[in-house]
């Protein structure tokens, strides 16, 4: 009896878990629709611009610029082309580096020529003649006493390896060479600050002319409007003063430093709105991968690729005191 008893309570349990199982596997899909109902109704106003009715008072035009405390909120862009090969060892560092290698060589272990090249071999040849002239090289370093004895051993051992050196080796070795293009490109020789093919090793920044007397050359910039981010003004201003046929990055969307000017008194009575004093300039950092800058001959006249130190020579000495901390001396 007991038996039959265990076996009628189990049936009732399995009857009962398979009950609440179906309860729940009815149950977690409409949870599921609920939940990404809400999400998609969620992410509909993610944009800047989406999240405003337009029946809302606080919507304006979206061409009116952002004003803010009687000042003129500016997004400026400052683009660079980063170097595209090393820069040139200072004095200081040359002789740093050919101190450490010969330190190196001085400490290093011997070299076991006889194990590393077959005996009589074109390659135990070379390295004889490569031996013979670091020697050589090393002895004229040295003072004028040293010089003397060095450089007579080092000079006979030369002769002694180049009479061995075949004519096989001498055309291993000229096919082996390295060529190496000329650091200083067309465009460094005639000067073309349009050109970005000249500077390979200085960072070079794109400053663009006003048609203006003052204050002509500056970074592209131009007024935020309202409902619009940083990063979109200045990809709005640079499509329009530069064109559209540059491959660029913005480095993140905060900006990089800022300038606060105060407009001329003149210059604030004749304007339509008095209100506005001056203006902030909010600078976001750009890199171009491809493209050139196509001016409309509107806005700007023309344009320039210039280093560091030759923007001294375009800008205005204090727009360059406001900017000079943002770019890089190399």
């Amino acid at each position: 009896m007991s038996s039959i008893l265990r076996t009628q309570v189990l049936r009732t349990a399995v009857r009962s878990l398979a009950t609440a199982t179906r309860s729940q596997i009815q149950v977690t899909p409409a949870r599921l629709t609920v939940a990404a109902r809400s999400y998609t109704s969620a992410a509909a106003p993610a944009p800047l611009k989406s999240n405003i009715s337009s029946t809302s008072s606080a919507v304006v035009s979206s061409t009116k610029d952002l004003i803010i405390n009687s000042q003129r909120i500016v997004a400026g862009a400052v683009v660079s082309r980063q170097p595209l090969i090393l820069r040139d060892l200072t004095p200081f560092e040359k002789e740093y580096f050919l101190y450490q290698k010969n330190l190196e060589r001085d400490h290093a272990a011997a070299f076991g020529a006889e194990f590393y090249f077959k005996k009589g071999s074109v390659a135990e040849r070379r390295w004889k003649q490569q031996e013979a002239e670091r020697q050589a090289a090393a002895a004229s370093g040295a003072s004028s006493t040293s010089t003397g004895a060095k450089g007579s051993r080092s000079s006979k051992g030369a002769e002694a390896v180049q009479d061995e050196v075949t004519e096989e080796d001498r055309v291993a070795a000229l096919e082996a060479k390295i060529q190496f293009n000329d650091r200083i490109t067309d465009a460094d020789r005639k000067n073309d600050v349009r050109s970005l093919e000249r500077a390979l090793a200085r960072t070079l920044y794109l400053i663009v002319k006003k048609p203006r007397e003052q204050h002509a050359w500056q970074f592209p910039q131009g007024g935020v409007r309202v409902c619009e981010n940083l990063q979109e003004a200045t990809g709005r201003e640079l499509a329009e003063e530069c064109g559209s046929n540059m491959d660029l990055w913005f480095v993140g969307r905060v900006p990089i430093g800022h300038y606060q000017y105060n407009f001329p008194k003149d210059f604030v009575a004749k304007s339509s709105n008095t209100a506005v004093k001056g203006a902030k300039v909010f600078f976001m950092k750009a890199h171009i991968f491809a493209g050139q800058v196509q001016v409309d001959n509107k806005e700007v006249v023309d344009f320039a690729w210039v280093t560091k130190q030759e923007m001294k020579d375009y800008v205005a000495p204090e727009y360059y005191e406001a900017v000079k901390d943002m770019l890089s001396d190399f």
